[in-house]
């Protein structure tokens, strides 16, 4: 399973999901569809986005755990 961890991450810097949204220039409902990672594709751009203004590493950003782990 992969976990997209934006959440985190703003939580983290005291960031909110409207910041991001601002910064990103993308409406709050398509940064919701895109923090669901399990459910569809997450396009480059929203990566760059969050990865520039989270300013964070893709490491950072996700996380892989296998599914023997769950």
């Amino acid at each position: 399973m992969i976990i997209l961890n934006v959440e985190r991450l703003l939580k983290e810097q005291g960031k909110t999901k409207s910041w991001l949204c601002n910064e990103m220039d993308i409406t709050f409902y398509n940064l919701n569809k895109a923090l669901k990672v399990g459910k569809k594709s997450i396009s480059y751009k929203y990566l760059e986005g969050f990865l520039k203004n989270l300013n964070c590493t893709f490491d950072e950003l996700f996380t892989f755990i296998a599914d023997n782990e769950e």
